[in-house]
């Protein structure tokens, strides 16, 4: 079995499974804010903008807003729930004036499928309750640092809802899970669909 925390190997690289969170502004000082509050909850090591060359072989870089611009995505190791390291990364999507932004943290599947993390039953969905729940924790760290709009968790799941559609309210059927504030406290509803 190859390294999962390999950034080198390409082939640990691909699709993401993801936290996504809107925002719920377009300013870089929310936007940076919930990043720092963000990659310290996941427990990220290091910060680099170059997924061609090892940790030890590049300069880290800041984890700002303009290192996001700068390289399009940030990226760093993260150790799983299985207890294995494996890469991961963040990347920013500004909404502009049409709608919030989101910041997208994910495991690539590639690195996933080095770790046995089983996320794939043939169903629809790609769907692993141990990689949502991590996820959902994630985000409840996160939140009490930096407050956001909305969280999703699963397989590609960036944009797949609007925190104003939604008013508050968690779907009753769910293709992925939700983690939805309300009365200053983050509500997570699991996928169930």
């Amino acid at each position: 079995m190859t390294n999962p925390a390999s950034f080198r190997d390409q082939s640990n690289w691909g699709d993401g499974y993801e936290l996504a969170i809107e925002v719920g502004s377009t300013g870089n000082a929310e936007l940076q804010t919930l990043l720092s509050a963000l990659w310290s909850a996941a427990g990220v090591r290091g910060c680099f903008g170059h997924r061609d060359c090892e940790p030890d072989e590049q300069d880290e870089v800041p984890c700002t807003v303009a290192s996001l611009s700068e390289y399009g995505h940030l990226l760093g190791q993260v150790r799983l729930p299985t207890g294995q390291m494996a890469v991961c990364g963040c990347m920013a999507v500004r909404g502009g004036d049409e709608s919030s932004d989101w910041l997208d943290f994910y495991v690539p599947t590639g690195a996933l499928d080095k770790t046995g993390a089983v996320y794939w039953d043939g169903q629809p969905h790609f769907r692993s309750a141990v990689i949502d729940d991590w996820l959902a924790g994630i985000a409840m760290e996160t939140f009490k640092q930096a407050p956001f709009s909305l969280g999703v968790v699963g397989w590609m799941v960036s944009g797949g809802a609007d925190a104003s559609v939604l008013a508050g309210e968690l779907p009753q059927e769910r293709g992925m899970g939700y983690l939805l504030p309300r009365g200053g406290v983050l509500r997570y509803g699991a996928a169930n669909t």
